[in-house]
């Protein structure tokens, strides 16, 4: 195995950062920077690959793996460890701002919202975003936390948080870790009891996501929101 320092200078994912620039680098040339080195049977290139194949190539999943499942991977302490896992909520919180300071428009703009949020989580979660009145984002409050199939909702957090947010319009989202998209019949009597607490403080209901994974099911878009 050549050591990468005896790589030509282009081919090393530093050097090649600093002459071509960041989007010069593939994924696993940035892994390798965090990483910052291999072993004697393998460079931080090929680590780094072996890493991103664990993870199907989706830099989503490799952001839900923990420092335990990451240090599974032969060549890789708690401190790349660490440095990964850092790197990833880094991106993660990044995404989080670029979103939040858009209107949204739209059910996709939602669950752009949350995409990142509920990816990985073990237990239903479900949230409210406040919006005003050109559908800015405001802020967002998780309201329930439950287990694998359900979670307990109180409708009057969800209020007392959009009174004191001054929201005129709010979304609520929450996931299914089955992959069913299809809302129960739990899900369309709650919504609507939300939606009638919502529209006696005059402060609208906007939409109801519901998401598993990359897909979502939108109320408003299935005319599930009178």
């Amino acid at each position: 195995m050549t050591n990468i320092k005896k790589w030509a200078i282009d081919d090393r994912p530093r050097e090649k950062l600093m002459l071509k620039g960041v989007n010069a680098l593939s994924d696993a040339e940035l892994l390798a920077i965090i990483i910052s080195s291999g072993s004697r049977e393998e460079t931080a290139v090929g680590l780094a690959r072996r890493i991103l194949q664990s993870a199907d190539n989706d830099l989503n999943k490799l952001g839900d793996f923990s420092v335990s499942e990451l240090t599974k991977h032969k060549g890789i302490g708690p401190a790349k460890a660490i440095s990964i896992v850092a790197a990833t909520e880094l991106g993660r919180r990044r995404k989080q701002i670029e979103i939040t300071n858009k209107k949204l428009l739209y059910a996709k703009d939602v669950y752009n919202v949350f995409a990142s949020v509920l990816s990985g989580t073990k237990q239903e979660e479900f949230w409210v975003i406040a919006v005003g009145n050109a559908k800015n984002y405001i802020d967002k409050k998780i309201i329930g936390v439950g287990g694998i199939d359900k979670v307990y909702v109180d409708i009057r957090i969800i209020m007392t948080f959009l009174l004191k947010s001054g929201a005129t319009g709010f979304f609520i989202c929450h996931n299914h870790l089955s992959g069913n998209l299809k809302p129960s019949r739990q899900d369309i009597l709650l919504t609507g009891k939300i939606n009638n607490a919502g529209s006696i403080l005059e402060i609208e209901l906007l939409d109801h996501l519901i998401i598993s994974g990359e897909n979502y099911f939108s109320f408003a878009d299935n005319s599930l929101i009178n």
